[in-house]
Parts: C-alpha cells; structure tokens; sequence
C-alpha cells in the first residue's frame, strides 16, 4: 500500500523571536517492511542547518529561526510504499547495542503498577502471552482524548486509570523491560478509516522477542502494525522520538497550529 503524508506545523509569536533551534524528527525512512518513494521539509521562517542520523538511526533535521521572526512553518510531505509484515520487523541492526533497550527511563520505570500488570506472565513470553498484555493495558487505562499530561510516565497513567497511545506506549515498554525484554518507542503515522485529518503522530511499541526480533504492538488498537502505519523514529521513550523540540530565546505566548493528512495514494 502506498501512503501520502502532508503534516504541517506552524508556530507564532506576540513577539519576535531572537534565536531558536528546532529538532524534527518527521521523517520516514526506508527500512524494514517501507520504501521513502519521495519526502521533502518545506521550511517558512527558519531553515535548514544540518541532517543526520541521531543514535536511534532517526533522520533528525536541526532547524534554526530566521532573525526576529513572528512565525515558523515546518511541512514534512512524501509517499511511503507499505508491505504487510504482520508486525514482525526482524533482527535488531544498527550501531546502538540491544541492551540498550532495557535500561529504564524516568517516563518508563517499573512501579507497583507495572508489576501488577505483568503479575503471573511467564519469564521469556511469546506473541500471544505479549498480545493478552496490551488488553490488559487498553482494559485497566482505558484510551481517553486529552486525559493525559505531556510528561506522564507509565505509573502516572496506570494510577489514572486512563490514557492516550503515548501513555499506552510507555506502560507496555515498562512492562516488557520488568520482564527483561528488550523494548523501544515507536512513533509515525496511521492512515485512519473513517478521517484524513489528524492533529497528532501515533505511538507504539517494538518488543525484541528471541527468534523473531523487532515486533510491533499497538496497545490503543489492539493490534500489531499493518499496512496503514508509517514507522518515523525509535527511542527508549517519548522524548526520544518527539516530532520537534527545540529552544528559542524571544517569542511570547507561543501559539501552535498541528496538521496531519495521511491518506492512501
């Protein structure tokens, strides 16, 4: 399947902003089970510096603001081909060491609450004992729009008792990891059924399971990724694989505008 992704971002200012640096990490790449066919950063107010693959093996781009600018414009567009992998993305590759994926982080750690979550699982579990988890999660933290604060870590959203696919991310990741599975975050795209329009990225999680490597669940779906998601970057949390973030100095009262197309070409 081939996916078309327009996913605009634009701040603006009471005041002019006298320096600031953006990190994007909006971009796609070609691996696993995708193919990049085309993708460009159209930038207003600002521009490019400098592109690399952080530690993650994620494209980030460091975007600077043009002088006393008021307004800054960042549009990330392109096609991406999609083949069905059932979730499965394989063996671990890159230079960033698998153990890696273990360690904790203050938006994963492994309370009373992710224990209980885990509670009678076996110590190495397969697919299925992996699925019956991510119910567990989407049952006890039910998915609730707006629900959740941008800094929740697994345990706040597990006492909350609601949360969005970020937090369902981190709670599967600390679970994972208290079993001693390697885990990472997921962000990216999701061609949704019923709209083209979308006012964020989606989240998941990668669970390294012996014998098979990499697989995704989607905790808030239920599922593990198919043809309609577009894997942009990886980390061991949210602040990891964030779409921008970034400093300025200037720039009051900052007023941001978020718009995600993802349709099927």
């Amino acid at each position: 399947m081939r996916i078309k992704i327009e996913h605009s971002t634009v701040y603006r200012f009471d005041t002019p902003v006298i320096y600031g640096l953006q990190q994007l990490r909006k971009t796609p790449k070609t691996s696993y089970n995708q193919s990049v066919v085309a993708w460009e950063t159209r930038i207003t107010g600002g521009r490019k510096e400098v592109v690399f693959d952080d530690h993650h093996h994620n494209v980030t781009e460091l975007i600077s603001f043009d002088p006393n600018v008021t307004e800054l414009s960042v549009v990330s567009l392109g096609e991406v081909e999609i083949t069905d992998n059932a979730g499965i993305l394989g063996p671990h590759h890159g230079l960033t060491p698998l153990w890696l994926y273990t360690m904790g982080t203050p938006r994963t750690e492994i309370g009373q609450g992710t224990k209980a979550l885990i509670k009678g699982m076996d110590a190495e579990p397969g697919i299925p004992e992996l699925h019956a988890l991510s119910d567990r999660i989407r049952t006890q933290v039910p998915y609730t729009l707006g629900a959740s604060a941008p800094d929740w870590s697994a345990e706040d959203a597990i006492a909350a008792g609601q949360g969005v696919c970020q937090d369902h991310t981190h709670i599967m990741i600390a679970c994972a990891r208290a079993l001693k599975l390697p885990a990472r975050y997921a962000s990216g795209y999701l061609m949704l059924n019923d709209t083209t329009a979308q006012d964020a990225m989606h989240a998941w999680a990668e669970v390294h399971v012996d014998g098979l490597g990499w697989v995704g669940f989607d905790v808030s779906n239920g599922v593990s990724p198919d043809t309609r998601y577009v894997r942009v970057a990886t980390g061991l949390d949210y602040s990891d694989a964030a779409p921008i973030s970034g400093t300025r100095i200037g720039g009051v009262n900052e007023e941001l505008h978020v718009s995600i197309h993802v349709i099927q070409q």
